[in-house]
């Protein structure tokens, strides 16, 4: 992609902080969103529960990626909490698709972010980006947040939803976790550990997204997931490898779910997810196994 204007939004998070790196580190002018007053020209105001975006800021910009949400596991599912997760993902998208569609001159793209909890509990099925949604509440989550987006569509801009899977990295996320208790040799399976995890190095969901952003031919949804789904008992055994740490432990259903109350469902459901899409549309992946992906991070 030739050196263009990039807005960002989420641009604090884990994959947000490392796309904006990796754009900034091949010339890209990044624009961030951020809910504070801007403190320089590389920032633009938006408020994405009020439906409020400074559309100003969003001129000259070629691409916005927006990347904003309330993370899943961070707290119990309340009523509240399950607002919030609601509203970070959908409001905030209908914002960012309305002020992209009413610019002048609209962005040449829009990638959304998405997840692959909107397939649901697939159990053994293999599940690639032309499977129906699932049920529960992160499916019908998943269904609304990439609906949000049709400001942006209808009005022709190219529009990309980024279903990412589990992103292997330190610092954050479901491994920002898991390392800590491996490393002090507490790791293990969850649940009867039968259940796949479609997981996906951080370097691999930047290039990803890198790579749907230079293809002007490429739209709706893509899975960004590492071609061989694993279960967790796999991945579990591996992390001992890598981490040279006993493996042993294991978290029983009844205490995850006493633990987690709803959220529980979904860390036990079994997701078997494949990046049909992405490969056909000729994307490699530098650490497509999960020792290569843990060893990366």
């Amino acid at each position: 992609m030739e050196r263009s204007r990039v807005a960002v939004a989420g641009a604090s998070g884990l994959i947000g902080g490392a796309l904006v790196r990796s754009l900034a580190a091949d010339g890209h002018e990044v624009v961030r969103l951020v809910r504070r007053a801007p403190r320089g020209p590389d920032e633009v105001r938006w408020d994405p529960e009020r439906g409020r975006v400074d559309g100003a800021g969003l001129i000259g910009c070629e691409v916005v990626v927006n990347l904003a949400a309330a993370g899943v596991g961070d707290r119990r599912w309340t009523p509240e909490y399950k607002r919030v997760l609601r509203d970070s993902r959908v409001l905030g998208t209908a914002a960012l698709a309305e002020a992209v569609a009413s610019l002048p001159e609209p962005p040449r793209a829009f990638l959304n972010g998405s997840a692959i909890g909107f397939y649901g509990d697939t159990g053994e099925r293999v599940a690639d980006e032309d499977a129906p949604p699932g049920d529960g509440f992160l499916a019908r989550l998943c269904v609304e947040w990439e609906e949000a987006a049709a400001p942006a569509e209808e009005a022709g801009v190219r529009t990309v939803f980024l279903r990412t899977g589990l992103v292997v990295a330190r610092g954050s996320g479901a491994w920002g976790r898991l390392f800590p208790l491996f490393r002090a040799g507490l790791g293990g399976r969850l649940g009867d550990g039968r259940q796949y995890w479609s997981y996906i190095a951080l370097h691999d969901e930047v290039a990803a997204i890198r790579h749907l952003i230079d293809r002007a031919d490429l739209s709706g949804p893509f899975n960004l997931t590492a071609p061989q789904p694993l279960t967790n008992r796999e991945v579990t055994a591996a992390m001992g490898r890598v981490l040279r740490r006993p493996a042993v432990c294991a978290v029983p259903r009844p205490v995850l779910r006493a633990a987690l109350g709803e959220l529980a469902g979904d860390v036990l459901a079994s997701q078997r997810v494949v990046p049909r899409r992405l490969l056909e549309s000729g994307f490699r992946f530098a650490f497509p196994g999960i020792e290569e992906a843990i060893r990366a991070a």
